[in-house]
């Protein structure tokens, strides 16, 4: 059966397919960081090692990435709704084992099981958002993620805290939130038509056009910054936290995380309207800037300080992010994008995971405070290769139309 894209005599169900890609991107995210704040009390109820819990922080970008380079342009043959339908069912399955997990393996299962899902949803759901959204598709494929994360932390930190089944409610009312965008997105009518070659996309490849190969190259080292960076909070920043202020209070860790997609949500907004390379530019800066504050706050043991230089880093994370995609997914034809989305993220979760894995494999034999100088100086070099880079790329255009003037 051949599906059609969805006619654009019909605004209401494009309205309609908007914010339920967009939700649906917000829940993937939101779910990806619910566990976080959860870890410590894991660790106390199932008595496990450091070392486990970097497992189970690796297992989920690992999964991931698998199923982003197996599945990454699958949607651009099948179409969008089959491959949504197939993550969605995939990510319910994985809260489930959440809610019900009682040990260390049912958690490393729960994260194997979510990582395959939001992989494959990695790729299909922005371009949705870009087949239905259009112009506003790059603002809503950049403030979706930062706002999923902190909410999926914070709403984590406050229900452990104040509500029932601290271990299981959060993965409840997302399993909830899954199974009904899986009964809209069904009833959603397709964005695409279907191409022939399903089965070769689903050998592993990069597939980056060539318009968008030199946008990738000058995004790179700041991209690769913002996510290690997102990677470190997400796995390290309560513990952080605990170190700079004392408190071992699930609220704080939560907040730290909050607060450093709260500053990117923030950037976002307010910088929607400037160029991708005015954003590029200061956001790195503002990533540097961000991480040189929190390693003051970190070791003058200064709260205040630590959660200045968060936000300002958030600020930074949100402009660079913002700034890719803003820059990268334009060069795409609506066949080429799934693609081209998930040769993006697979640069961007290599850079959120491998970096806090080795991180929190490095904190048993050095400890925290020397692990994050060395990490944050490391993020604070390649936020400073693309800020010149751009800087020197904006000159550019200046003296070319000078040297033309005086011809």
């Amino acid at each position: 059966m051949t599906h059609h894209p969805m006619p654009a005599r019909h605004p209401l169900a494009k309205r309609i397919a908007l914010i339920t890609y967009v939700v649906t991107s917000w829940g993937f995210f939101a779910a990806s960081s619910a566990p976080t704040p959860l870890y410590s009390l894991y660790r106390k109820a199932w008595d496990f090692s450091p070392a486990a819990l970097t497992l189970v922080f690796g297992i989920y970008a690992l999964a991931l990435l698998a199923a982003l380079l197996v599945t990454g342009s699958l949607s651009d043959h099948l179409g969008r709704r089959p491959v949504m339908l197939g993550s969605l069912a995939l990510e319910a399955v994985a809260m489930l084992v959440f809610a019900e997990a009682s040990d260390l393996r049912m958690l490393i299962a729960a994260r194997l099981l979510q990582g395959l899902a939001s992989g494959a949803a990695a790729s299909v759901v922005p371009a949705a958002v870009l087949d239905v959204g259009h112009s506003r598709a790059p603002l809503l494929n950049s403030l979706t993620p930062v706002l999923g994360m902190g909410c999926g932390a914070l709403g984590t930190s406050f229900l452990v805290t104040y509500a029932p089944f601290p271990l299981r409610l959060i993965f409840i009312l997302l399993l909830l939130l899954f199974l009904l965008l899986a009964a809209i997105v069904a009833w959603l009518p397709e964005t695409i038509s279907r191409r022939a070659g399903a089965l070769a996309s689903l050998v592993p490849s990069i597939r980056i056009p060539r318009a968008a190969h030199r946008i990738m190259v000058r995004v790179a080292p700041a991209n690769i910054a913002a996510w290690a960076l997102g990677g470190f909070y997400l796995s390290l920043g309560p513990s952080l936290a605990a170190m700079v202020t004392g408190s071992h209070s699930v609220i704080l860790g939560g907040t730290v995380v909050f607060t450093l997609t709260a500053g990117a949500t923030l950037a976002i907004l307010l910088f929607r309207t400037m160029t991708p390379a005015v954003t590029l530019l200061l956001g790195s800066g503002a990533l540097a800037v961000g991480l040189a504050i929190t390693l003051l706050g970190v070791h003058a043991a200064l709260t205040g300080i630590l959660i200045a230089g968060t936000f300002c880093s958030g600020m930074g994370l949100g402009l660079v992010f913002q700034s890719a995609l803003r820059s990268v997914l334009p060069q795409a034809e609506a066949h080429e994008r799934a693609g081209l989305m998930a040769a993006y993220f697979v640069m961007s979760y290599l850079a959120f995971s491998i970096p806090a894995m080795l991180a929190g494999t490095l904190v048993r034999h050095l400890g925290l405070e020397t692990v994050t100088d060395a990490y944050a100086g490391s993020l604070i070099l390649l936020a400073g290769i693309t800020a010149a880079a751009s800087w020197q790329s904006m000159r550019q255009p200046a003296n070319v139309k000078v040297h033309s003037t005086r011809r």
